[in-house]
């Protein structure tokens, strides 16, 4: 019995192979750039972050029945249990991100704080959400009634864009 063999063995043809090449290229051109220019992912997850935080601080202040303060320094997002914010909220799941610019300013990664990343800025604004998860001032004292806390945008740049975060006044909603 005589065996024929196909008239196409496996394989690519070398029109098929710079297809490929010439479509890798430019995707390869359209998406490195992208990689090497962090800038807009840092600021879109930095402002992520930083809402997580603020939502994460009214929340341990309802649940624990204590006033939280939030200190955000242009450097750092942090929160506290105090105005000096010498003592310091566990971070929500055990570390903070630990980033060179979190540990910069933070100096550990033991408790509710990140850094801001390079390149970018942000707003500065201290307050405190009380017991009732109900934004403060600074300026109002601790265990108060009135609360002349101002709705709050803290603005994220550096990337050619605004990024907002707005904490509400009453009820302290981080959006």
């Amino acid at each position: 019995m005589r065996r024929t063999r196909s008239a196409r063995l496996g394989g690519f043809t070398l029109v098929e192979l710079i297809t490929v090449l010439v479509v890798v290229g430019i995707l390869g051109g359209i998406a490195a750039p992208r990689f090497f220019q962090r800038q807009g992912f840092d600021a879109v997850a930095y402002t992520d972050q930083t809402r997580a935080l603020l939502r994460y601080g009214q929340k341990i202040a309802i649940a624990q029945g204590r006033n939280v303060f939030v200190r955000l320094n242009g450097s750092s997002a942090a929160l506290c249990y105090d105005a000096n914010c010498t003592a310091h909220l566990p971070p929500a799941g055990g570390s903070n991100s630990g980033t060179k610019a979190t540990l910069a300013s933070c100096g550990t990664t033991a408790w509710a704080c990140e850094g801001v990343p390079n390149g970018l800025a942000a707003s500065a604004a201290t307050f405190f959400f009380d017991p009732t998860g109900q934004p403060f001032a600074a300026n109002d004292p601790p265990g108060g009634l009135n609360s002349t806390f101002a709705p709050l945008t803290l603005a994220v740049t550096g990337d050619g864009s605004t990024h907002n975060i707005i904490v509400t006044p009453v009820t302290g909603y981080v959006y």
